[in-house]
């Protein structure tokens, strides 16, 4: 399981055996820019985006910055998986965004990763910025999807990483799948005999502010209860009624935004109590008490705070 909260050093294990992988040119000056390298490392397609959407020029400022880089392999892939034959046919804005959601400010090398969420520069709602995943379980992943091949290629203004896929911009359903901390969440609100359609609900343009129980909260509230063994237990209408008691409709509501004692309707119908005294901590309709474990993690269409126990409406 992939801890929530990991703050360890980690240094990238580069794995450039492909010989499809671009093979970084010696910046050991470092006198050249990220558009620089990318152009003298066969990133045809990165650098063709780059400009069609004018972050050519935003890559040669100052900076730093830090890129993950995909191969031209990894955009050729992604057009087979969108079933669309040229990038072309992607609109610039939607280019842009996915593009800057391979871009975080700073310039952060392999010694200086820690797993856990980094915000990138694309644009969530409401001025935010989109969170990315960094999972070090096995190497270097981020967002459950792409991977590191050759890391640190220096460059005056930053460093880049070389990676084999594109990172699409997650919504909410994309963020809870890509975290195993949130795999009993996922198939909670995957359940066949589900009245709502969850995923599709929570995959539209929202905004939502969803608390998310981790994998722990919903094993004790299993363990809470003597007529549940498994998630299937829960009867159906008591769990739609949990699972909407966790979500904030039309607002994306971030840990900086939260005032001591509001009180926000949630989808389900009825209030929570949200303090932030002893950091960000919710109150259910039973005076139960569930902390913020990370907050802000940012989507497309709202953000995830990641809590330690299942809240519960009157039922």
């Amino acid at each position: 399981m992939l801890p929530l909260v990991v703050f360890t050093a980690f240094t990238f294990s580069a794995c450039s055996d492909d010989d499809e992988t671009p093979t970084p040119t010696d910046n050991t000056t470092m006198s050249t820019t990220i558009v620089d390298v990318a152009k003298t490392n066969d990133f045809t397609i990165l650098v063709s985006a780059l400009e069609r959407v004018d972050l050519d020029d935003v890559l040669m400022g100052d900076g730093p910055f830090t890129v993950f880089a995909p191969t031209d392999d990894a955009f050729t892939s992604l057009l087979a998986e969108l079933e669309i034959d040229g990038l072309d046919k992607v609109d610039d804005a939607t280019l842009k965004q996915i593009l800057l959601n391979h871009v975080v400010d700073g310039k952060v090398t392999s010694d200086m990763l820690t797993a856990g969420y980094v915000s990138t520069m694309a644009d969530g709602p409401e001025d935010t910025k989109v969170s990315a995943l960094i999972d070090l379980t096995n190497g270097v992943m981020i967002n459950n999807r792409s991977t590191v091949s050759t890391p640190d290629v220096m460059a005056s203004n930053g460093v880049i990483h070389i990676i084999d896929k594109v990172i699409t911009i997650p919504n909410s359903v994309d963020a809870a799948l890509a975290n195993p901390s949130f795999s009993i969440l996922v198939q909670a609100l995957t359940r066949s005999d589900l009245t709502t359609d969850f995923v599709a609900t929570l995959s539209s343009e929202g905004p939502f502010t969803i608390f998310a129980p981790t994998d722990q909260a919903f094993l004790d509230l299993l363990a809470g209860n003597d007529d549940w063994d498994a998630l299937s237990d829960i009867p159906v209408a008591v769990l739609e009624a949990v699972l909407k008691y966790h979500v904030i409709a039309g607002t994306n509501v971030t840990a900086s935004e939260i005032t001591d004692g509001m009180q926000p309707e949630t989808f389900e119908g009825s209030t929570i109590t949200i303090n932030n005294t002893n950091g960000v901590q919710i109150t259910d309709a039973n005076m139960n008490v569930s902390t913020v474990q990370i907050a802000d993690v940012q989507t497309s269409n709202g953000v995830i705070h990641a809590i330690d126990k299942v809240i519960i409406p009157k039922l």
